[in-house]
């Protein structure tokens, strides 16, 4: 069974810019390509996000899956793979069973690329990335990227890390001890 790293798109791979709704609003951090190239090489990864811009009608299927097939091409170019990106299309309000902190996502890819949650993490920006780690039997790492810094007393008992670098950085030495 593989480790996996589940990673929020929004906020921790890319810049937090609202909907994304064209490539040409796709803004990576500068340690992205870096932090997952080092990932990989331990973990299987795997992007997890909402967007709700779908249900609210700002944003179509199609765009979210364009803008995915870029970020997995920007991602490829640069030595890294994906194994999946998933991603719920509901409004919070919507009370469906795929919206993080819900784990139907994470429990399909233990499933399917048969992950073993003991070794695997979550890392996000938001507070339901730690919560949905936790529900999961993970590590969640919340970093103060995207809306990071504005909900950082929203959660607790949690290793928190200035961005994806740094979780990185804090995971492979964990794994390397």
């Amino acid at each position: 069974m593989s480790a996996a790293l589940f990673l929020d798109r929004d906020g921790t791979i890319i810049k937090d810019v609202g909907d994304v709704k064209y490539i040409t609003h796709v803004k990576f951090y500068d340690f992205t390509f870096e932090a997952l190239q080092r990932a990989q090489k331990f973990f299987k990864l795997f992007i997890i996000t909402n967007q709700p811009g779908i249900s609210k009608n700002i944003l179509t299927h199609n765009d979210v899956v364009s803008v995915h097939d870029f970020i997995k091409n920007e991602l490829s170019m640069n030595g890294i793979t994906i194994e999946e990106i998933y991603y719920c299309p509901h409004a919070k309000e919507d009370n469906c069973q795929c919206r993080k902190p819900n784990t139907f996502f994470i429990d399909e890819a233990v499933v399917k690329h048969k992950i073993n949650v003991n070794k695997s993490y979550v890392i996000g920006d938001h507070p339901s990335d730690v919560m949905l780690a936790k529900r999961c039997g993970m590590q969640g790492i919340y970093v103060l990227t995207g809306h990071g810094k504005k909900h950082r007393k929203e959660v607790n008992n949690v290793v928190v890390k200035k961005n994806l670098y740094y979780a990185v950085d804090y995971i492979v030495k964990s794994v390397q001890v």
